[in-house]
C-alpha cells in the first residue's frame, strides 16, 4: 500500500509523545487515508463479530455459555457486548454475579442484529452459490462465422440444462476487452493468442479447406497442385483469424504458399465467402465447420484436397482462474462437450476423405 506524503504529513501532526509513550491527537484522520480505510474495514468487521457475540448472549443467557460455545474467554464474549454498549452509548445487558438480563433497547437491539445478520449470512451464501451452481446472466462473445455453425447451439443446449441462466450473445471479428464490455467469456480462433491477462482453454482445433461449386468446377477444372491456382480466379477471406493476403497451404507432400494476384471479390465475413463461393465466383477458402454440411449436400467440392491450411485453434479466454463463476465453468464444459467433438468428427471426415 502506498501513502502519500500529504497523507504522512497529516499522519505525524496526529502524533504525539505521552509520557514516553506514542499516542494519537484527537483530531480526526482524513477520511481519503489509506490507512484510515483500513481502521474502517477492521471496525466494520469487529462491529459484525461484535453484534454475532451478542445474539449469542441473549438466546444463551450466559457469557460463559457463549464462551464455551465459541471456543472463547468470558472476558472476550464481556469485551464484544461492552463494545456495543460504548459505540451505541447505552446499556444492552444488566450484569449480576447470579444472572443477566437484557433491557428493552438490548432485546431491540437484539432484533435489529438478528435480522442483519441473517442478511449478511444470505448475501455470503449466495455469493458462494455462484461458484457451485449456475445462476444469472452469462455474457458471451463469439466471432461470427463459429457462432452461427457451432457455438449458438451449444449454448442453448447450455440454457436448456441450467434454466437459472441467461445467456447473451455478441458476435464479432474483434477480440474483446472482457472488463470493459462486461463479458464473461470469449470465443476466439487463433494459431496462438496474444499475450494478455486473459485466461484460456483450448476447446478444440479448426482446419481450413479450398472448396468451389461444382458448376465452377466444370467450367474452369479444378486445379491439381497449388501452382495450377494461379489460372483460377480465388476469393479472398479475410478476418481477424485468417490472413487474407496468402494461403499457407500444408500437405504429406509438402508444404505451399500461394500469394493470390488480383482477385475480384475479398471479404471478412466466412459467411459471405460461403455465398460467394457456392454462387460460382471461384475458389475460396473455407473452416470446415462452415464448409462441412455443404461438402455433405454436394453443394461445394473439395479443390486441392490433399491440403489444408495450418491448423487453428479455438479457445474459451475469460478473465481469472480464480473464484470463477459456476456459469462460465459448466460452459466452457458444455463448449468443449459440444463443439470440442464436432470440430474433432468434421476433422477426421475432412483428412479422412
Amino acid at each position: 500500500m502506498e501513502v502519500s506524503e500529504r497523507n504522512l504529513a497529516q499522519l505525524k501532526g496526529m502524533i504525539v509523545v505521552q509520557k514516553g509513550k506514542v499516542a494519537f491527537k484527537s483530531t480526526p484522520i482524513y477520511t481519503h487515508c489509506p490507512l484510515n480505510e483500513l481502521a474502517q474495514g477492521k471496525r466494520a468487521m469487529d462491529k459484525f463479530s461484535n453484534m454475532s457475540v451478542f445474539v449469542k448472549v441473549v438466546e444463551m443467557g450466559s457469557f460463559t455459555a457463549v464462551a464455551n460455545h465459541l471456543d472463547s474467554t468470558v472476558g472476550n464474549v464481556s469485551r464484544a457486548v461492552s463494545a456495543l454498549e460504548q459505540m451505541l452509548d447505552t446499556r444492552l445487558v444488566q450484569r449480576s454475579t447470579r444472572r443477566l438480563s437484557v433491557t428493552d433497547a438490548g432485546r431491540r437491539f437484539y432484533e435489529r442484529c438478528t435480522a442483519i445478520l441473517a442478511d449478511l449470512e444470505n448475501a455470503e451464501a449466495e455469493a458462494s452459490n455462484a461458484l457451485l451452481q449456475p445462476r444469472g446472466t452469462l455474457r458471451v462473445h463469439s466471432v461470427p462465422g463459429l457462432a452461427r455453425h457451432l457455438v449458438t447451439e451449444a449454448a442453448l443446449k447450455y440454457r436448456k440444462a441450467f434454466g437459472d441462466v441467461t445467456v447473451d450473445l455478441m458476435l464479432s471479428q474483434r477480440m474483446p476487452n472482457l472488463l470493459e464490455d462486461q463479458l464473461d467469456v470469449s470465443i476466439q480462433i487463433a494459431r496462438v493468442l496474444p499475450d494478455s491477462s486473459y485466461v484460456s482453454q483450448k476447446i478444440g482445433v479448426s482446419h481450413c479447406v479450398l472448396v468451389a461449386s461444382p458448376e465452377y468446377v466444370a467450367h474452369h477444372g479444378a486445379p491439381k497442385t497449388p501452382a495450377d491456382l494461379v489460372d483460377h480466379q480465388c476469393l479472398l477471406l479475410g478476418t481477424v483469424d485468417y490472413a487474407r493476403d496468402e494461403w499457407q497451404l500444408k500437405s504429406r507432400m509438402g508444404d505451399a504458399t500461394f500469394i493470390p494476384s488480383g482477385p475480384g471479390f475479398s471479404v471478412n465475413d466466412m459467411e459471405a465467402m460461403s455465398v460467394a463461393v457456392k454462387s460460382g465466383a471461384g475458389i475460396g477458402l473455407l473452416a470446415g465447420f462452415a464448409a462441412i454440411d455443404d461438402l455433405r449436400s454436394g453443394k461445394l467440392v473439395r479443390v486441392l484436397p490433399d491440403y489444408f491450411t495450418e491448423e487453428r485453434n479455438v479457445y474459451a479466454v475469460y478473465s481469472s482462474r480464480q473464484f470463477i463463476d459456476a456459469k462460465i465453468t459448466r460452459f466452457i464444459e458444455a463448449l468443449k462437450d459440444k463443439v470440442g467433438s464436432q470440430l474433432a468428427v468434421i476433422a477426421e471426415e475432412l483428412i479422412n476423405n
